[in-house]
C-alpha cells in the first residue's frame, strides 16, 4: 500500500508541473487583458505609460516561460502569489472558501453513495420490477440533466412555490452571523441538487454488481444452507457487487468539481465557484493555477482512494504488485 502511494505521489509532480504550465499557455493565449481587468474602469482613461507600468507590476509582461516558472518556484515555497481580482494573497482567497466547497462536495458525495447504494440494493433484489424499472428510469433521466438544471427547478419548487427551504447563499438575509442551523438549512438544496445529480452512476453500478453477485454459486450456496435472505444480500451479495463501485469514487472527483461549480453558482454557496469564474476571465493567473492545482490534485487524491478502497475490500488485489 505505501509502495503503491509513493509511486502515485511521484507520478503527480509531472503532472501537476505539467498541467500548471498548461494554465499559463491558456491564459497567455486568452484574448482577455488581466491587465484592463485589473484597472477596471480606471484603465478607459489611464495612459499607456500607466498601464505599461501596471504590466510591470502583475509581472505579466515577462514570457510565458519565465512566468510560469517564477510561480512555481515560489508555490513550492508556499508562497502562492497575489491575485489580480481579489485583491489579496491567493492562500487567503482558497483558505476563505475551500471550507465551504468541502463542506458541499463531502455532504452531496455521502448522499449520493448512501441512497444510490440503498437504492441499488432494493432494485437488484427483484430486477425487473416496479421499483427497478422506476428508479433505473429516473436514473438514466438525472444522467442527462444538468447539475443546473436540476438547482433551478429545485429553487422553484422548494423554495419558491413551497417556501420550505431557502433559495440560496449562507445564512438568512438579515442575519449578521453564521449559525451552525441557518447553514445546515441553506445546505440541503444545494447538497441535495449535487447529489443526486452523482446518484445515478452509484446506483446503476451498485444494482449491476449485486444483481452479478445474486447470481453467482456462493451466494447460492449460502441460500442453501439456509441463511436468511439479509445475511446472503448484506454479507455476501452487497460486499462482491460493491467492488465495482469502488472504482468509480475516483472517476466521479472530477464530475463532482464540475458541478460543484455550477451548483454554487445557481445557489450563491460561497465556495470556490466565483473565483474560479472571476479568475478565468480576468485571466488572474496566479489564482486560476493554484485553483487548478488543487482540482487535479483531489482528481488524482480520489483515483488513489478509489484503488485503496478496491484493494482493502478484495485481498485478492496486490498493492505493490
Amino acid at each position: 500500500m505505501a509502495r503503491m502511494a509513493g509511486r502515485r505521489a511521484l507520478f503527480a509532480v509531472p503532472v501537476l508541473g505539467t498541467v500548471t504550465f498548461g494554465v499559463f499557455a491558456v491564459a497567455a493565449a486568452s484574448p482577455f487583458d488581466p491587465v484592463k481587468a485589473y484597472a477596471g474602469t480606471a484603465g478607459l482613461t489611464a495612459s499607456q505609460e500607466n498601464l505599461d507600468q501596471l504590466r510591470a507590476n502583475l509581472g505579466v509582461d515577462q514570457p510565458l516561460v519565465a512566468r510560469w516558472w517564477d510561480w512555481l518556484t515560489s508555490a513550492l515555497r508556499g508562497d502562492f502569489g497575489d491575485s489580480s481580482v481579489m485583491r489579496q494573497p491567493v492562500a487567503d482567497v482558497i483558505a476563505e472558501r475551500m471550507g465551504w466547497s468541502v463542506l458541499l462536495a463531502a455532504t452531496a458525495f455521502l448522499v449520493a453513495i448512501l441512497l444510490g447504494t440503498g437504492l441499488g440494493v432494493l432494485a437488484a433484489r427483484r430486477p425487473g420490477g416496479w421499483l427497478d424499472r422506476c428508479v433505473s428510469s429516473l436514473a438514466y433521466t438525472l444522467e442527462a440533466a444538468p447539475a443546473f438544471w436540476l438547482g433551478l427547478l429545485a429553487i422553484w419548487f422548494f423554495a419558491l412555490k413551497l417556501d420550505v427551504l431557502p433559495a440560496g447563499g449562507l445564512t438568512d438575509a438579515a442575519s449578521e452571523t453564521v449559525t451552525f442551523g441557518q447553514v445546515a438549512t441553506h445546505l440541503v438544496l444545494p447538497a441535495a441538487v449535487l447529489g443526486v445529480s452523482q446518484l445515478p452512476w452509484f446506483f446503476l453500478y451498485v444494482r449491476q454488481g449485486v444483481a452479478d453477485a445474486l447470481a453467482e454459486d456462493p451466494v447460492r450456496g449460502a441460500r442453501a444452507r439456509g441463511l436468511s435472505e439479509r445475511t446472503v444480500l448484506l454479507g455476501h451479495a452487497l460486499r462482491s457487487g460493491m467492488l465495482p463501485m469502488l472504482t468509480l469514487i475516483g472517476s466521479r472527483v472530477p464530475e463532482l468539481i464540475t458541478g460543484a461549480l455550477l451548483v454554487e453558482t445557481v445557489f450563491s454557496w460561497p465556495g470556490i465557484a466565483a473565483a474560479t469564474v472571476e479568475a478565468a476571465t480576468s485571466v488572474d493567473f496566479s489564482l486560476l493555477a493554484a485553483l487548478t492545482v488543487l482540482a487535479t490534485a483531489a482528481v488524482l487524491l480520489g483515483n488513489l482512494i478509489s484503488d485503496l478502497l478496491y484493494g482493502l475490500a478484495d485481498p485478492r488485489v496486490a498493492f505493490d504488485g
